[in-house]
């Protein structure tokens, strides 16, 4: 076994892994172009749901289980998690979206419309029916990444503003940068909105269902709210357009409309690293090993694939997502 690895990438996932491998007992050095977390990276955007049942809705199987470790493995490192459940609601006019959502996903309960005004006030009478997920929880992804940082010292964890491939084992955790080893990995570009609104006392997610424009808003603390759920293919990582940015107020707005008093405090975007069936890939070239395709579940699964990729360092343990047919550029 291998006593030395440099990971490149201080994003969600390289930050998990190099907490998963220092912990192994691996003397590890995180490698990053910029400084500390910000907003140079994707997972600066994240919703930072740990919602593995509700994503269960639109991806395969190995995301939902593989997810439901996500909360344990934040609290075990120090970083807060909300263990609040998750709420599903829709409008009238789309109440059939309810139904298949329910057919498509597991672990929920359905409440009408009294139970859901006990469980969150704000939406009393505003809604019919509603699927609760009571195992789910959420995090501040921006206070997640810095308190996995900070910890790096004290973990023995070296780091070095740099993002070259060095000699020897590496485990390459660039996301989308790297395109330049990964052919068939793709960008989809997610946008959101951090709201401050003090009038909207939502203290778990919620998702409003839409057949072509869905929402999920996601409490920060603080009456701050982040607005999100856009996914469009391209790699463009800095613009969210006009369009984009009035569909998740309109939505947010329909949800409740003391949204319409809120405050607009942030609008990002960036891409999301994702390979053609949106399921993340463990690959081993040489001494290099790549960590990347995680789409729009980071904060989700990244504990999972640290936990898979410490497996193979250290023990030579194949994990499930390993794919090693394919040939670097």
């Amino acid at each position: 076994m291998t006593r030395h690895v440099t990971v490149i990438g201080a994003g969600v996932v390289g930050l998990c892994v190099a907490t998963e491998l220092a912990g192994r007992g691996l003397d590890v050095i995180v490698r990053e172009r910029v400084g500390r977390p910000g907003p140079h990276t994707c997972s600066w955007w994240a919703g930072a749901m740990l919602a593995p049942d509700c994503e269960g809705e639109i991806t395969e199987e190995p995301v939902v289980r593989l997810g439901r470790e996500a909360a344990d493995w934040w609290e075990r490192h120090a970083v807060a998690v909300e263990r609040k459940g998750s709420l599903v609601v829709a409008l009238d006019r789309d109440r059939r979206e309810i139904d298949r959502f329910a057919r498509r996903t597991e672990r929920h309960e359905t409440l009408d419309g009294t139970a859901l005004g006990r469980l969150e006030p704000m939406l009393a009478g505003r809604f019919a029916r509603a699927l609760y997920f009571p195992a789910e929880g959420h995090m501040n992804p921006r206070a997640a990444l810095d308190r996995l940082f900070a910890d790096l010292p004290d973990r023995g964890v070296g780091f070095e503003i740099d993002d070259t491939m060095p000699e020897g084992p590496t485990i390459d955790c660039r996301g989308l940068a790297a395109r330049d080893r990964l052919a068939d990995l793709r960008g989809v570009k997610g946008e959101m909105v951090l709201l401050r609104a003090p009038d909207c006392g939502l203290s778990r997610p919620v998702r409003l269902l839409h057949p072509r424009h869905p929402l999920y808003v996601v409490p920060r603390g603080d009456d701050v709210f982040m607005l999100g759920a856009t996914q469009i293919e391209t790699s463009e990582r800095g613009r969210a357009s006009v369009r984009s940015v009035l569909e998740l107020l309109s939505a947010a707005y329909a949800l409740h409309p003391a949204f319409g008093e809120a405050e607009v405090l942030e609008i990002g975007s960036d891409a999301r690293p994702a390979f053609p069936d949106n399921l993340p890939r463990i690959r081993r070239h040489g001494e290099t090993i790549h960590v990347n395709g995680l789409y729009r579940h980071g904060f989700l699964l990244a504990p999972a694939l640290a936990r898979m990729t410490a497996d193979l360092v250290c023990e030579d343990i194949h994990p499930e997502v390993m794919d090693e047919d394919r040939s670097e550029r």
